[in-house]
């Protein structure tokens, strides 16, 4: 029974975390307005990828050392905020166009592709130590020390993997039912000046954030 209910409170732990608005969230559907539900898909696969990699730092005590110095967490977390910035900069440098978003499934987005939406989703997610952090403070308390820490973190990952997966899909697919409402070129430089200053604000946060 207490077994039941430690997988729950976990399960429950990380769907509200993956259903909370942010990067992850802005990331999966800007990129599936721009050029449909596949590269929110593959926008949304390159973040859940990310999350092996912090339960492997997390289980082998890399990110310990990471927390532990602040010039490498001063550093790591300095290298994410201007990722984010970066992406930022370019949202609002497409809404300064005016043209609406293309939705043809065959003709893919030149200046988006499926790569490129995966190497958004992987680099925003890895480069992010906020995720280290949740990791290093959440996932021990589920962790059985009489077993495998890596193993068990890898599982655990792949749980929270696979509910992050469900929702940014879900969501790549409502934006994709919108494609025509989101392909006037005002909706469109709308909804990227939105995203362009979310993931300002969300470079700048990192930037501060203490250890």
């Amino acid at each position: 029974m207490l077994e039941h209910f430690h997988w729950l409170s976990f399960l429950a732990a990380i769907t509200v975390l993956t259903m909370s608005p942010g990067v992850d969230t802005i990331l999966v559907m800007r990129n599936a307005a721009a050029g449909g539900w596949r590269l929110g898909f593959l926008t949304s696969l390159g973040i859940c990828m990310g999350l092996f990699a912090h339960a492997t730092l997390s289980a082998l005590g890399l990110s310990v050392i990471l927390l532990g110095s602040a010039s490498l967490f001063t550093g790591f977390k300095l290298l994410g905020a201007a990722y984010l910035v970066y992406l930022g900069v370019q949202a609002i440098r497409s809404a300064m166009k005016p043209t609406g978003m293309s939705f043809n499934d065959t003709k893919p987005s030149k200046a988006l592709t499926g790569w490129g939406s995966f190497r958004q989703g992987i680099l925003s997610n890895v480069l992010n130590p906020k995720p280290i952090i949740f990791y290093m403070a959440f996932l021990p308390q589920f962790i059985d020390p009489s077993h495998s820490a890596l193993a068990q973190s890898l599982f655990m990952a792949s749980l929270h993997f696979v509910i992050a997966m469900v929702w940014q899909t879900f969501l790549a697919l409502m934006v994709h039912k919108a494609r025509v409402w989101l392909a006037r070129p005002r909706i469109a430089q709308t909804l990227d000046s939105v995203t362009g200053v979310l993931l300002l604000g969300f470079g700048a946060k990192l930037a501060l954030t203490q250890r």
